[in-house]
């Protein structure tokens, strides 16, 4: 990709808010759109094949939220070792997550890779506008981080579902990986953070 071209992607992905009072780019900033936009460019090949996609909407519709609640109530009406810590720490992280996830959304206000890529097209329509950090990466790695430290290698299957949550996410392309990196990032230190707390 051509200088120019980058730095016009680069201005559609980052508002004005941003790059205003910049004389130029940041290099760092230009290097880590560049990694970004490749790996998004790469990704998006497998939404030729239906199937993926249509599995990669499964995996996507399932980071949503409704596991985030039903887990930690399931284990607590269960009455499982440990379910009322789980279900404590869980209530907790989120009100850390939540809020902060979304301050950094809106402060950052990356925009998405439909509207940052020329002729791109994402699978499905995003619930909102910008794309840094993941949500739904970011939740899911919440979960499973809290599961691991509560229950150990019990929840294993809890960190390749998440893994899939982020990956489902660039393969719909309404995230670039690099925002997936953040959310994971994001959901794992809450997670170690709120556990520190217990």
């Amino acid at each position: 990709m051509s200088s120019n071209r980058h730095k016009n992607v680069i201005s559609r992905t980052y508002p004005s808010s941003i790059l205003s009072g910049m004389q130029t780019t940041p290099r760092f900033l230009e290097s880590l759109h560049q990694v970004d936009l490749r790996m998004m460019l790469w990704c998006s090949k497998s939404r030729h094949h239906n199937i993926l996609v249509q599995l990669a909407k499964q995996i996507s519709r399932s980071g949503d939220g409704l596991i985030q609640v039903l887990l930690p109530l399931g284990l607590f009406a269960l009455s499982v070792d440990d379910s009322l810590l789980f279900l404590k720490m869980v209530i907790t992280a989120f009100l850390i997550e939540r809020p902060l996830y979304w301050l950094l959304k809106n402060t950052l206000k990356r925009h998405r890779p439909p509207e940052s890529i020329p002729d791109f097209q994402a699978v499905i329509t995003a619930s909102d506008k910008f794309s840094f950090p993941s949500g739904h990466t970011a939740a899911a790695f919440l979960l499973a981080t809290l599961a691991l430290l509560t229950y150990g290698m019990t929840a294993w299957i809890l960190l390749p579902w998440a893994l899939c949550v982020g990956a489902s996410r660039v393969v719909l392309g309404v995230h670039f990986p690099g925002d997936i990196l953040a959310g994971a990032t994001l959901g794992t230190v809450i997670g170690f953070f709120t556990a520190s707390l217990f």
